[in-house]
């Protein structure tokens, strides 16, 4: 059982950055599908608006404005920082690692340990607790996790299963030692039989890139238009994964740490859409009042989801000590839980660039 446990080890600031540009979902398409057809899709996965990147502006970029904000808002000894960790699929080049560039562009010290993370939806949680393995060691002082997702780029507009859900969002956390911060918990997992769920098949090393892999197809019998260099997702078996895995691990966790779930005072969920967050909340009997959402204004943000629904949606509920519950849950599959303690968390205005 992969189950962590940390002490006295916490977020004690956070903030997030989106894109300036907003898409319409109900206007996004038009040119290719009916407007009723949108309508319904939009209308189901309750996604209906989202923030895209323009073809200058990375995952670091998003993550570099909001780390700033973060340090400004903070006023934060740039020479205590001496681990940042980078999470994200949409790194900035195959090599060198993006957390390298972003140490430099943030003025960090070259004493800081910096390294980068590659997953999906579940990889804020994963991150986190990685951060917080290291600031258990005596020697380090403050933290960054940073998390970064360009999704839009890397999906196709002519392939529905997926041209209506993601977007594009950064953020940063600072983590820190503190005495009156007390226990935190994880849960992680992974299944590999079931990384064909979502992939991006083409462009990496199994299977490199060509000008087969860039050539868009016609890949089912709906006429959904990819290349073998954008994202799919096979959301039946995803939707079927989760709903069984997700509250079974959530319960798993509960038990392990003896805790009472109606006991938290937010449930953070992957912004994956809403009619999987509901069935979840139903299954378990969570209270909704206690379930941030914010999937209907930026889309399924990928790792980012969780981090950007509390600063999007929490930022001004966090004062004094609060108890989280986190769940994540995608791409690999990977998933993970947390109950995670926040004490006078400081959460900065979101901001746009």
């Amino acid at each position: 059982m992969a189950f962590l446990h940390f002490n006295n080890v916490g977020i004690s600031a956070l903030a997030a950055c989106v894109p300036r540009q907003i898409i319409d979902n109900y206007h996004y398409g038009l040119d290719i599908w009916p407007a009723d057809e949108v309508k319904k899709v939009v209308d189901k996965v309750g996604i209906v608006e989202r923030r895209f990147a323009d073809e200058q502006t990375c995952a670091s970029d998003l993550c570099l404005a909001a780390a700033e904000q973060l340090i400004a808002d903070n006023d934060i000894d740039r020479s205590e920082i001496d681990l940042l960790v980078f999470v994200s699929q949409t790194p900035d080049y195959r090599m060198p690692a993006t957390s390298i560039l972003l140490q430099h562009r943030l003025g960090l010290p070259t004493t800081t340990v910096a390294f980068d993370v590659n997953l999906g939806c579940s990889g804020w949680i994963y991150g986190l607790s990685i951060a917080y393995s290291f600031m258990q060691q005596m020697g380090l002082r403050k933290a960054l996790l940073l998390d970064g997702e360009t999704r839009s780029k890397v999906y196709s507009r002519k392939d529905r299963r997926s041209a209506f859900i993601f977007g594009d969002a950064g953020t940063a956390a600072l983590i820190e030692r503190s005495n009156d911060i007390g226990e935190s918990h994880f849960s992680l997992n992974s299944d590999g039989s079931r990384g064909n769920l979502i992939m991006i098949p083409g462009g990496g090393y199994r299977n490199m890139s060509s000008a087969d892999t860039l050539k868009e197809k016609v890949v089912d019998e709906f006429g959904n238009i990819r290349s073998d260099e954008q994202g799919y997702m096979n959301g039946a078996d995803v939707f079927n994964f989760v709903i069984v895995e997700i509250p079974k691990d959530i319960k798993k966790l509960f038990a392990e740490t003896g805790m009472i779930i109606q006991q938290m005072d937010y449930y953070v969920f992957h912004q994956a859409n809403d009619f999987i967050n509901s069935f979840i909340a139903k299954k378990m009997k969570l209270d909704t009042a206690k379930i941030p959402s914010c999937i209907a204004k930026y889309g399924n943000t990928s790792s980012t989801s969780v981090p950007l629904t509390i600063v999007s949606e929490l930022h001004d509920k966090m004062n004094g000590r609060r108890q989280l519950m986190l769940s994540a849950f995608g791409v690999g599959m990977a998933w993970a839980t947390a109950i995670i303690p926040f004490n006078d968390c400081k959460i900065s205005k979101l901001i746009e660039i």
